[in-house]
């Protein structure tokens, strides 16, 4: 994920993070000024979804346009076979013990 708060905060005219500040006062949202600080200088770890929901209240964005997906470094695209299994659309493969004459292993509960 990307963190764009800079880029909707500079659709509103904002360009430095003590003039977050008075807006999201406006809303009902007091970080401290350290707190800000980190979510305007880098991605953060964490955001409470109600802080998320009062930094789209006070920059009049949505979330998608301070969270943007990007790919993952490293990992291949997903195909539609994986999004199936992963959907649960696929039937789950039975496994095979070694040692029991290729009977079926029984299925651990859902």
């Amino acid at each position: 994920m990307k963190w764009n708060l800079r880029w909707a905060a500079a659709n509103r005219g904002i360009w430095r993070p003590s003039e977050l500040m008075p807006v999201f006062k406006e809303v009902g949202f007091t970080p401290s000024l350290s707190k800000v600080s980190a979510l305007w200088s880098g991605t953060p770890v964490t955001v409470r979804l109600e802080d998320l929901d009062l930094i789209c209240a006070a920059l009049q964005c949505t979330v998608g346009d301070l969270l943007v997906a990007e790919p993952v470094a490293g990992r291949a695209p997903v195909n539609d076979d994986e999004l199936a299994r992963a959907a649960g659309d696929a039937p789950r493969p039975v496994p095979r013990r070694s040692g029991t004459a290729g009977r079926p292993r029984s299925l651990p509960p859902n």
